[in-house]
């Protein structure tokens, strides 16, 4: 599907900037690896997202770092009738926890401004939307607070970092669309 294609494209150009940003350059590709492969098994198993994904993953040969830090961005959620319980404990792992449910919410309103972009989006113009519960209903705020709250910054904060990043890689991530 185009949008998980996008968004797995997104989510890894975001947290390579966040490794830049945070000062883990060394391990760029790495938290984008993750980024890319987060939402491996959301498309053919919706109902049993992060619970497929370990075995596809082992089945490519993954590394379980990897796959602990894939199945941590969906800890808390019920899935199956199963609560999630691997919780993030790298930075990284609660970077992907904050910054995918954000990026969702982003790339959402910058589809409902003229510009189709983020390069002209305000934080102001963020907060209402992300105020709005009904705008973009899918993207969990509670979840995108949590997120904050694990990182220990204050929702501001990770807006506004996730909004520069969006700013930064959109270019990226158009190109590697076409």
């Amino acid at each position: 599907d185009p949008f998980h294609i996008q968004h797995a494209l997104t989510v890894e150009a975001v947290m390579r900037w966040y490794a830049k940003e945070l000062g883990y350059g060394d391990a760029e590709e790495y938290w984008g690896i993750v980024g890319l492969l987060h939402d491996i098994d959301f498309e053919l198993y919706p109902e049993e997202h992060c619970l497929k994904a370990p075995g596809l993953l082992r089945e490519g040969g993954v590394g379980e770092d990897i796959i602990h830090a894939v199945v941590s961005h969906g800890y808390g959620i019920t899935v199956g009738g199963v609560t999630l319980d691997v919780a993030p404990e790298h930075e990284m792992e609660k970077v992907l926890f904050a910054a995918d449910e954000l990026t969702g919410l982003i790339g959402a309103a910058a589809l409902m401004r003229p510009s189709k972009s983020v390069q002209d989006m305000e934080l102001k113009s963020l907060k209402k939307k992300y105020k709005s519960s009904g705008f973009a209903a899918g993207c969990s705020r509670e979840i995108i607070q949590r997120g904050a709250d694990m990182l220990g910054w204050s929702l501001d904060e990770l807006l506004t970092r996730t909004l520069d990043a969006m700013r930064a890689v959109e270019p990226v991530v158009a190109a590697e669309e076409a």
